[in-house]
């Protein structure tokens, strides 16, 4: 003991003088002093940070009252501070509400609904009004009107940091020229050194929203980003929890809160995706964990028949002979009729065969008949210890023996010898004959036990090695033979006090085949606007995207969707640019503790083209990766909802997702290297052949052949050849296609025309447009096929001709 610790116990009172100075604290005041968690941590930051919770607040907000988002964001310089504004057109707050809104953390209206919504904790926006009143002192200025509203509702307030409240300096009301909508005002400390961050925010902001309208006005710039589509994002619906992503203390807490009375109508009412059949499948799979499964041994044959039927008899008193040898004959052969039967079964058996007998007989055989009866039956069909008097032959082995003889033998491996797996069944079968529960019912675990005990004895005094791969695939074939019990599963009030039995349940509903959850609750992207709005942000060669389907974090859905652009005008030197989105908003800081970067580091990107130095980390190259994570509840690594958690399941679909993403972008390179190696060839023989043909003409002394044919057979291209013959007053135009590639092409001909052409081919249209006819054409041609184009136009016509539906490399068009 230290002198310290010695003379603790010296001072009275100690204990209860620090109890004295022990007080709760408002969760204001805690983020007062530890703004940094909300991300409000330095000058450039927190002015990001505040944009960035307004305008999601407004997007939220609009999108929920079914109104296309206009936001405005304004920033102005106020002597040592900066003014930040953002106004929208949401439906705007009640008097009531709005005070609340915006000066209580942890207020709102998102935290418990499983719905998809940028906002979550009810913590951004009174976090950037409680940044504001710290740095500058002043009080947040707001102006909101609803629809139905004559006139708006002017604040200005402060978070009183003690109490967690709103402190209300100015109450009023106020004209305002806005039907509906919602107006902050904010000074704070603040200056413009992440103002790329700010502009990256606002610009990807668009492009994830193509449906809002977006102004942004700072001192040394001005943008504008016009709504792309007037289609709101589908409809979200909130969806209760899915089985699979829950946790035992969260099922505990909900069966002390339901108003079910029954297992399956909790499972039913409190969670998605659950109707009567699968809570029957989960209820069925909680008997196996909590009761265990009964052994089901194989049924006498041939004279074993006999035995049953002999000790059902012999159990059987004072029924008469007649109805006596009815009741076990009628026992015996139902159980002969089965294959294998649990001791469940059997009382099912006796059962159904007393109340046959009595009707025949009419003499009643009661519950204690057929319990002797049942007992008899089971001891002669599980090899039982037999009762005294009854000598069994000595050289007659237990079924049980047997039984469990051929399901090891079948899961282990050849290489065991039959004397070794016989004398293993004998000891597995010693065990159920030493249970105390004489119905042989197990648990998984216990059944485990029960294999390894008789493994351990084999591996000592057999000395022939019993591994862990042969016990699971004996512990297997053995459970696969076993019953679930027909007993009813306790009540949900009983399951809310006991801790293991709410974990067997927990295990039971992972353990079930559940469909995945409804994506209603959802607003996905969707893979066709993410390469949309890539497209509009960048200027690449190619674009690929992915959705991946729905799956469970933690009970709440989520949806993971990739996309990649590349080429183009985009930088090629150094890394890729990431970008990464949460329930439509952009993360522009904390890149490196997102699991959206620590996945896309992992990636060989090497498989997909792309430079990736040392093999892992982020790869180099002209590219754009895109990733968005949409759930009713991202796991965000802070309150400052920057990086995406490392959750296991989220990381996996991120992976497929970009992955998914990325295969298509392998496929585009691989084709375009096939492309530019073919373009090499093509160049060579294109100087190549000129002059064989000049020398050729030279020697013969004839013209010199076309030689566009023979250039087209070398290469395997598409031969598209025009041929003009005068026709009357007119002249005949023939379009031919050969290919002479070894696939099937589909091609889509354009041909426009100076003057009205007619007498088309069949399948050919003709467009006629500021004076020119566009003689439209689509034809599939085989390999090694042709197909011909026929019309008729005036001498004077001129023609331009446009292939689409083949690349440039592999086509060779000619006019003659």
């Amino acid at each position: 003991m230290t002198s310290f610790q010695s003379t603790l116990g010296d001072e009275p009172g100690i204990a209860e003088e620090l109890a004295e100075n022990q007080r709760a604290i408002s969760i204001a005041e805690f983020f007062e002093k530890n703004k940094h968690m909300l991300g409000f941590d330095s000058g450039a930051r927190g002015l990001v940070t505040a944009v960035k919770e307004a305008v999601d607040n407004a997007l939220d907000a609009a999108e929920e009252a079914g109104i296309l988002p206009d936001i405005y964001i304004e920033i102005k310089e106020e002597g040592d501070y900066y003014q930040l504004i953002v106004e929208d057109n949401g439906p705007g707050l009640t008097k009531e509400s709005l005070p609340k809104v915006f000066g209580k953390l942890l207020y709102g209206s998102r935290f418990h609904v499983r719905e998809q919504s940028r906002g979550q904790q009810g913590i951004g926006i009174s976090a950037a009004v409680l940044y504001s009143q710290l740095t500058s002192g002043k009080p947040a200025k707001i102006t909101s009107r609803t629809q139905e509203a004559d006139e708006a509702q002017y604040f200005e307030l402060i978070v009183d940091t003690d109490e967690n409240e709103p402190e209300i300096s100015v109450d009023e009301t106020t004209s305002w020229d806005r039907p509906h909508g919602t107006r902050i005002e904010l000074e704070m400390e603040a200056n413009m050194r992440a103002r790329s961050q700010l502009h990256d925010y606002v610009k990807h902001t668009a492009v994830v929203n193509p449906h809002a309208r977006l102004e942004l006005r700072e001192p040394k710039a001005h943008f504008k980003f016009e709504r792309a589509t007037d289609q709101l994002p589908e409809e979200t619906e909130e969806i209760r929890p899915h089985p699979h992503g829950v946790e035992l203390g969260t099922v505990m807490k909900m069966l002390s809160a339901t108003d079910s009375h029954s297992i399956s109508g909790f499972l039913q009412e409190e969670f998605t995706r659950v109707g009567k059949k699968t809570a029957d499948s989960v209820i069925d799979a909680f008997r196996d964990r909590y009761y265990g499964r009964e052994m089901s041994w194989t049924t006498p044959t041939g004279s074993e028949d006999a035995n049953v039927a002999t000790a059902v008899e012999a159990a059987t008193a004072n029924k008469g002979a007649e109805a006596t040898t009815a009741f076990a004959e009628t026992i015996a052969e139902a159980v002969a009729d089965a294959d294998r039967i649990a001791h469940h079964e059997l009382l099912e058996v006796v059962a159904s065969s007393a109340e046959s007998v009595t009707e025949e007989y009419g003499t009643t055989f009661g519950d204690t008949v057929q319990e002797n009866a049942a007992e008899a039956a089971w001891r002669t069909i599980a090899g039982l210890e037999v009762e005294e008097g009854d000598e069994p032959h000595a050289d007659e082995e237990p079924r049980t023996v047997a039984d469990l003889y051929e399901l090891t033998d079948e899961a282990t491996s050849t290489r065991k010898d039959d004397e070794v797996v016989h004398a293993f069944a004998t000891r597995l079968a010693g065990k159920f004959e030493d249970a105390d529960d004489s119905r042989h019912r197990l648990t998984c675990g216990r059944l485990r036990e029960y294999v390894d005990r008789a493994a351990d004895l084999t591996e000592e005094y057999d000395d022939v090695a019993f591994g862990d791969t042969a016990r699971e695939n004996v512990t297997d074939a053995v459970w696969d033979v076993m019953v679930t019990v027909p007993d009813d599963p306790p009540l949900v009030r009983e399951l809310a006090d006991d801790r293991d039995a709410a974990s067997d349940l927990v295990d039971a509903m992972r353990a079930t085949d559940i469909m995945a959850p409804p994506t209603r609750c959802l607003s996905p992207i969707s893979a066709d606007l993410i390469e949309a709005g890539l497209k509009k942000e960048f200027e690449a060669d190619f674009y690929a995207a992915a959705t991946r389907d729905a799956e469970v974090h933690g009970g709440d859905p989520f949806i993971v969707e990739a996309g990649i652009a590349y080429g183009g005008d985009l930088e090629a030197e150094g890394s890729v640019d990431v970008l990464r989105f949460a329930n439509r908003v952009p993360l522009v800081y904390q890149r490196g503790a997102c699991a959206t970067t620590d996945v896309v580091k992992s990636i060989g990107w090497r498989n997909y083209g792309l430079d990736q130095p040392g093999g892992s980390g982020l790869p180099n190259g002209p590219a754009v990766i895109m990733v968005h994570v949409a759930s009713t509840n991202v796991p965000f690594t802070s309150e400052s909802k920057d990086a995406v958690a490392n959750v296991p399941e989220i990381e996996d679909e991120i992976e497929l997702a970009i992955r998914e993403a990325a295969r298509e972008l392998k496929s585009y390179l691989n084709k375009r290297r096939s492309m530019q190696k073919r373009r090499r060839k093509q160049n060579v023989l294109g100087e190549i052949l000129p002059e064989m043909a000049r020398k050729v003409a030279e020697v013969t002394g004839n013209d010199e052949p076309n030689i566009d044919d023979a250039l087209a057979r070398i290469m395997n291209n598409v031969l598209v050849e025009r041929s003009v013959e005068a026709n009357g007053d007119g002249q005949a135009v023939e379009i031919v296609v050969e290919n002479h590639s070894s696939t099937n092409e589909s091609l889509e001909l354009t041909d426009i025309v100076t003057a009205e052409p007619t007498h088309l081919s069949d399948g050919a249209t003709v467009v006629e447009m500021d004076g020119e006819w566009f003689v439209k054409w689509e034809t599939d041609v085989g390999s090694g096929d042709e197909a011909v184009l026929e019309y008729e136009v005036a001498d004077d016509a001129s023609f331009d001709l446009d292939v689409k539906g083949v690349e440039t490399e592999k086509l060779t068009v000619t006019d003659q």
